[in-house]
């Protein structure tokens, strides 16, 4: 799809507030506008930042592609500390936007996870909760060049730091992982998880440079063998991803046109399975 020729999106539509959700105030920013008489998929989103940085603004990108796609999001202010607190707060806001739905996104509506590099190890680690806890049913994760290797040793991720001593990723999972256990746990790294099955059905993106390329499409290639419905896309203009997924301010993503028509595809597929 040309990424030229598409008609751009309008400005997005957002709302900042803040939610009192297990005991702790969390800021999120609600995107988009529910039309009376219609019913809209409702995404609850993270955005990146190598799990020690990024915010609301960071995500807007992302978060106004879904919105442009055709969904209410809200996009979450999760704590920047170690493990298990983001995966708390984030299972916490999918709860409170479960209950909300109907006044989000209308009667029926069917909620997502999404994420963009440490957000959507957050949004995958998030589904397996759900899917333990046995609620709220999902519709699906949208994972946009996630971290879900702590070990930062694929060939992607080395082709993409070179020779650099430091490297951000690595740097972030420490942090994240706030001791050698954490880095057993599926929620910490959904990656590793041993248990699959029950997952909901899954948008994989990443660019033909991207680092998180390796990790992101091995994820997918062991959810396809779990029996899961999987859908993945590379996309060959998605420059400097992630990192260019989470500059904040009003410059387009070079890609922004493709990834919004996988977003759409995939909340049409949706529409056509039964509600979970």
């Amino acid at each position: 799809m040309s990424t030229t020729s598409a008609v751009p999106s309008p400005p997005s539509v957002c709302t900042d507030s803040t939610l009192t959700v297990a005991g702790q105030e969390v800021a999120v920013r609600v995107y988009g506008s529910k039309p009376a008489g219609q019913v809209l998929p409702l995404v609850v989103h993270f955005h990146g930042g190598a799990f020690v940085s990024g915010d609301l603004d960071n995500g807007c990108t992302v978060a106004s592609l879904l919105e442009g796609a055709g969904a209410r999001v809200v996009s979450v202010a999760y704590p920047l500390s170690p493990f298990p607190q983001p995966l708390e707060t984030g299972y916490a806001v999918l709860q409170w936007a479960y209950k909300q739905r109907t006044r989000l996104a209308g009667a029926g509506a069917q909620v997502y996870l999404a994420g963009e590099e440490a957000g959507g190890n957050l949004a995958a680690g998030v589904a397996l909760m759900a899917r333990d806890q046995s609620h709220p049913p999902l519709a699906g994760q949208i994972l946009l060049s996630p971290m879900l290797d702590p070990c930062v040793g694929t060939p992607s991720l080395r082709a993409a730091t070179g020779t650099a001593t430091a490297c951000k990723w690595a740097d972030g999972w420490l942090k994240f992982l706030g001791c050698t256990r954490d880095a057993e746990h599926p929620y910490a790294v959904p990656g590793a998880a041993q248990r699959l099955a029950g997952l909901p059905p899954t948008l994989v993106l990443v660019g033909s440079d991207d680092p998180m390329h390796d990790e992101a499409l091995a994820y997918a290639a062991r959810l396809e063998a779990a029996g899961l419905s999987v859908t993945r896309h590379m996309f060959n203009q998605a420059q400097q991803w992630p990192d260019a997924l989470l500059q904040p301010g009003t410059r387009a993503c070079p890609c922004a046109d493709e990834v919004q028509e996988q977003f759409r595809r995939f909340f049409a597929d949706s529409r056509c399975r039964p509600s979970p």
